[in-house]
């Protein structure tokens, strides 16, 4: 039977953890997007034509949020899992009346949540700027949860193998930000060398951004369909793999 309340006991945890450091976990980051629409967005935006039909500043916005969320996703869990594991709080989690499936879905709804509040932050601060617009709600909603749970259940697997806070580091330093970069997050892959493009599509964050790109503005570069699916696929694949790490204890234990 499912456990609603001890659930809801460890999503309401997670959440309340958010905004006890609220400096940390939403006024930096919403800071740091201010910075990136202002400058990338409003000030080179007016010194750049229209990209892909669209105003520069609604063609990068939509890349500025995902990064944003993603991140906020992200970090979340993975400090919180590592941290937990450090003080060995953990066990407190891992006897308690919870199966690995409920304490996995408490980690990654807990991540969501702020990964939708800083994307809710972002919206409000396109708004200021006017680079909001969506074309597709639906598809634009689907994007936001798809990938934020990605990312949790990334966080989760950074937070079980991460030996010290120099590792967690690693993930968001040397893979999310030169990938998010990298992904057409401020440019059209048409702008890129043939063979630079070519390598480009094998980039899951050019998927992720697009498609997000397309639910705000209708314009992509990409195929998305593929990007669908690699969304779902990586969901079912870390959410397997995740599920198996708790079941086995790997690094939960120790």
């Amino acid at each position: 039977m499912f456990n609603w309340i001890g659930l809801y006991t460890l999503i309401r945890r997670e959440v309340e953890r958010t905004f006890r450091i609220i400096a940390q976990t939403l006024g930096a980051p919403l800071i740091s997007a201010f910075l990136f629409i202002f400058i990338f967005g409003f000030v080179l935006g007016r010194k750049i034509e229209l990209v892909g039909g669209v105003p520069y500043m609604l063609f990068v916005f939509p890349g500025i949020l995902m990064m944003n969320m993603l991140t906020a996703s992200f970090d979340n869990v993975s400090h919180t899992l590592f941290v937990s594991r450090w003080v060995r709080n953990i066990h407190e989690v891992l006897v308690a009346p919870l199966s690995y499936l409920e304490m996995i879905i408490g980690y990654v709804v807990g991540a969501i949540t702020r990964g939708l509040l800083i994307g809710l932050g972002v919206l409000l601060i396109g708004l200021l700027f006017g680079a909001v617009h969506i074309a597709h709600p639906l598809l634009f909603i689907f994007y936001a949860i798809g990938v934020t749970t990605i990312f949790a259940l990334l966080g989760i697997l950074a937070g079980l193998w991460a030996k010290g806070f120099e590792q967690l580091g690693i993930f968001n330093i040397f893979i999310i930000m030169p990938l998010s970069f990298l992904g057409g997050m401020f440019y059209s892959i048409e702008f890129l060398p043939e063979t630079v493009r070519a390598i480009t599509i094998y980039n899951p964050m050019f998927y992720f951004i697009d498609g997000m790109r397309y639910a705000s503005l209708s314009y992509h570069e990409s195929n998305l369909m593929v990007g669908a699916t690699l969304i779902i696929g990586l969901i079912l694949f870390l959410g397997t793999l995740v599920f198996y790490l708790f079941k086995k204890g790997w690094r939960l234990r120790e």
